[in-house]
């Protein structure tokens, strides 16, 4: 599922069969969760702000409607939206618009662990994954609540990450990301690349995961997640629920491991 706001105004059908969304901040820091709708695929909508602060070990809940389309929960690190409320306001993961991602163009600063959903989808599925697409910054794991399974990246992917795609650093020269081969632009060209599988290699055959580099790096470590944009074919990259079990959903960002 490649990767992939809020309006209070959502109407009552929206809500008939809704489900609950929980977020909880399982680091020993401050992080600033982002959510994000892809307006193009669907116009529901969560009933909560598209960006927020989240203190360590603390949770919020909310309701999204059932039929939820692309949409996105990540985390931003390092942030601060008072002199420069933008994408560039944190380390890794920003958005325009600053605390509160913009509805429109607020999809996130790579690299940046992805928690991704469409509820009620083909087959009367809910489909949901970690993505690595874009990256890793956090590490990250969607629970549910009526047995469907768990996708996860529970590691930290930093300070081990291959030189090439290391980065950005803290203050103190932490590695708080770990680029995707893509975002790296390794061989030069994003818009024809077997890392971006664009261009001559943007279908499934033409994109093998071999044809990735350090592929092996992200999957080894987190193989519940789903690492490049043809992943499906892991077997572990891209989870299904039945969307008549009306699953709520909890992303833990540094969970247990």
């Amino acid at each position: 599922m490649k990767a992939f706001v809020a309006t209070a105004a959502l109407s009552a059908a929206s809500f008939a069969s809704a489900r609950t969304f929980t977020v909880y901040n399982g680091c020993p820091f401050t992080i600033w969760p982002a959510m994000f709708t892809d307006l193009n695929v669907g116009t529901a909508v969560p009933d909560y702000a598209t960006g927020w602060e989240a203190a360590a070990y603390t949770a919020v809940s909310f309701t999204v409607p059932d039929n939820w389309q692309a949409g996105r929960i990540w985390a931003r690190r390092d942030c601060d939206f008072s002199t420069n409320p933008g994408p560039n306001s944190c380390l890794d993961g920003g958005c325009n618009g600053g605390l509160e991602c913009d509805p429109h163009t607020g999809t996130g600063v790579p690299p940046a662990t992805v928690a991704e959903w469409t509820l009620s989808g083909a087959n009367n599925q809910d489909y949901y994954d970690i993505s690595l697409v874009d990256g890793y910054n956090l590490p990250a794991r969607i629970d549910n609540n009526v047995g469907c399974g768990i996708p996860s990246c529970p590691v930290d992917l930093g300070p081990n990450c291959p030189a090439p795609l290391q980065g950005p650093y803290d203050s103190s020269g932490f590695p708080v990301g770990c680029k995707s081969a893509c975002d790296a632009n390794l061989d030069g060209n994003q818009a024809n690349s077997p890392n971006c599988c664009s261009g001559q290699y943007d279908t499934a055959a033409t994109c093998p995961s071999s044809g990735v580099a350090y592929y092996s790096y992200f999957k080894d470590n987190c193989p519940d997640s789903y690492v490049y944009a043809y992943d499906e074919s892991s077997g572990t990259a891209l989870y299904t629920c039945d969307a008549s079990l009306n699953a709520d959903y909890t992303l833990t960002f540094c969970p247990p491991s």
